[in-house]
């Protein structure tokens, strides 16, 4: 079952689960919207738990309840028309795409990152590509170092995706791509840059091992591949303490 399906069927489960304990244990307790709806977030959580979803999604299930009733009371209490919470939704969507899916959330890659990665880039020409890569911010301080290299990004998120491609319109060497970055060969590229998460990192690496050339070079942002010592690993230095992990082929 899928992320969404399982915290789906959690919620509606978990419903169903407290309008019972509450109609048989403390009818009263509908009259509290609040409550009821915290009992609720607890029943879906458990639910989510019994069903194998990840630890992190045990939280929105808590919360969701309970933050959607706040937010729709002081937005009728501040008098916002209904239809700003569509507006708002189909914004969050077009920014975070089907991150239910991808597992992997919208992770930007700050400006010490970029100085360390472009450290780690030939001297000679070369290609870069970044799966999967957001705004576009960290190709753009590349490209704006390396005149030299050809730089790609690959977006599937709509939003970020044509973030990227408007303000990187300025840079001859930088191109913009929407899709699946899953679906691209990474044959013509030397350097791939990855900022994931632990989930797709066995495929990525099982992908890189039959795609990359020989002498080129895969580098991972924070997450490691299981069981695979890296070449070098590089600490950035930053606020989050991340570390640049080097696989070469």
């Amino acid at each position: 079952m899928s992320p969404l399906r399982t915290a789906l069927v959690a919620q509606l489960l978990g419903g169903a689960i407290a309008a019972s304990l509450i109609q048989i244990a403390y009818p009263r307790l509908f009259a509290a919207p609040l409550i009821a709806a915290a009992v609720q977030g607890l029943c879906a959580a458990l639910v989510s738990d019994k069903l194998g979803g990840a630890k992190w999604w045990l939280i929105i299930h808590l919360g969701f309840l309970p933050a959607a009733l706040s937010v729709g009371r002081l937005g009728s209490g501040l008098g916002i028309d209904p239809a700003w919470y569509f507006v708002c939704f189909v914004a969050l969507l077009l920014i975070f795409w089907r991150t239910d899916k991808s597992q992997v959330p919208l992770y930007l890659s700050n400006a010490a990152t970029a100085s360390a990665l472009a450290a780690l880039l030939p001297e000679a020409a070369c290609r870069v590509v970044d799966l999967g890569c957001g705004d576009g911010g960290l190709l753009r301080k590349l490209a704006a170092r390396r005149p030299d290299c050809s730089f790609v990004g690959i977006e599937h998120a709509p939003l970020p995706w044509l973030w990227a491609r408007l303000a990187s319109l300025r840079w001859p060497n930088l191109t913009i791509r929407y899709g699946d970055f899953w679906r691209l060969r990474l044959d013509p590229f030397d350097v791939v840059y990855a900022f994931l998460s632990p989930v797709p990192m066995p495929h990525l690496i099982a992908k890189a091992r039959s795609e990359m050339r020989s002498g080129t070079l895969l580098v991972s942002n924070s997450f490691a591949v299981p069981g695979i010592k890296p070449e070098l690993s590089v600490a950035v230095g930053d606020r989050r303490d991340t570390i640049l992990y080097c696989y070469r082929w």
